[in-house]
């Protein structure tokens, strides 16, 4: 791609997802993140996964305020987009639950059907979030997958999970907001 070139997150569906590390690196670096809905979602909201990211809980198991930020925006995409799947992510217990636990517990509260939600509740690093989310993604026939953290966190998310899929499917963002 010619320097100076920004893709705008997603918005060429197969961008940033062929190539080898450095390819995927470059691409990702290149991409413009927003809060806007990714093209993903919208050309295919039936397959394609709505994936927000733990971010660690209180230790009396509550949710922080980043958290919360990330399922707000999760939930005003799985409004958006109510035929979409919603996986949470996070293993690390407090006080007996999961980040996962919690983040499902909250979605729940605030409407979103059970049957629309997964968990992913074994990881301690977006890393594993990406390695073990795509388990799920194979298994259920994920055709695409939005990702759904905090601006700093962004764009090595998405590189972890494009790494993890290695090609199979798109991976595209959105930036939480408070």
């Amino acid at each position: 791609m010619p320097s100076g070139t920004a893709l705008v997150n997603g918005a060429t569906m197969l961008g940033c997802q062929f190539g080898g590390q450095e390819v995927l690196q470059a691409c990702t670096e290149m991409e413009l993140l927003t809060t806007d809905d990714p093209a993903l979602l919208t050309v295919n909201p039936f397959t394609t996964d709505i994936v927000i990211l733990g971010a660690g809980l209180y230790p009396d198991g509550g949710i922080r305020p980043v958290l919360e930020e990330r399922l707000r925006t999760g939930l005003r995409l799985a409004n958006d987009f109510p035929f979409a799947r919603v996986v949470v992510t996070g293993g690390v217990p407090q006080n007996g639950r999961t980040e996962a636990q919690a983040m499902s517990e909250w979605l729940r509260g605030a409407g979103v059907p059970p049957h629309r939600i997964s968990e992913e509740n074994q990881s301690n690093s977006t890393v594993q979030n990406a390695q073990f989310s795509n388990r799920l993604f194979y298994d259920r026939g994920t055709t695409g997958a939005v990702i759904v953290t905090n601006d700093f966190h962004l764009k090595r998310a998405m590189l972890n999970f494009r790494q993890a899929v290695d090609g199979r499917i798109p991976v595209a963002g959105v930036v939480a907001r408070g």
